[in-house]
């Protein structure tokens, strides 16, 4: 079993947003599955099933705020009896790369990042991410809060598909065992 985890905020409010690029990512991973979240408070999550190339996966989108969300990774990888480092995937947003930048790692710190902070607190340094990039040239004249709880522009919004595809194959990359730390730019 696996568990691909995404970044964001929950609420109608936070779509869209830069902070949840990791929200969209996985939504369009479940649909393109078929599978669809469910509701677990108990794991503080919203979770969809699914199987690919025969590995059940668990696809969550935790139901804390961005800050918290290592709170439902830890709950949920003590349950599963999952190992951070060969079982957990975090997909989420990065300030520091440009739009259209994707970079992959097996560890790290968090780099000013709030709820990768709360991820290696509760999990540890070990376990793989994709950091999709944000960064444009609004984020220099204003405060990071109000850039990313802000909303792509539309050429921004143009590179998502392009972005999802190359997600879609490190989360493959990741489930077969072939996942290793990279940079594109597209």
């Amino acid at each position: 079993m696996k568990l691909i985890f995404a970044q964001g905020n929950p609420g109608k409010e936070y779509d869209g947003t830069r902070h949840n690029v990791g929200f969209y990512m996985i939504d369009t991973l479940a649909k393109e599955h078929g599978a669809s979240f469910t509701k677990k408070p108990k794991f503080y999550a919203e979770i969809a099933e699914t199987t690919i190339f025969g590995e059940k996966i668990l696809l969550v989108k935790p139901s804390t705020f961005y800050n918290e969300t290592g709170q439902a990774a830890r709950l949920l990888t003590d349950f599963y009896k999952l190992n951070p480092k060969t079982d957990f995937l975090v997909i989420y947003d990065a300030l520091a790369l440009p739009v259209g930048t994707i970079r992959t790692r097996l560890s790290g710190r968090d780099a000013g990042n709030n709820g990768v902070k709360s991820l290696n607190a509760h999990l540890g340094l070990e376990h793989a991410r994709i950091r999709v990039g944000i960064y444009n040239a609004l984020r220099d004249r204003i405060h990071d809060a109000d850039f990313v709880l802000g909303r792509f522009s539309k050429e921004e919004s143009e590179h998502l598909p392009q972005l999802l595809n190359k997600v879609t194959e490190f989360t493959e990359a990741f489930i077969t065992g072939t996942f290793e730390p990279t940079k594109v730019s597209l």
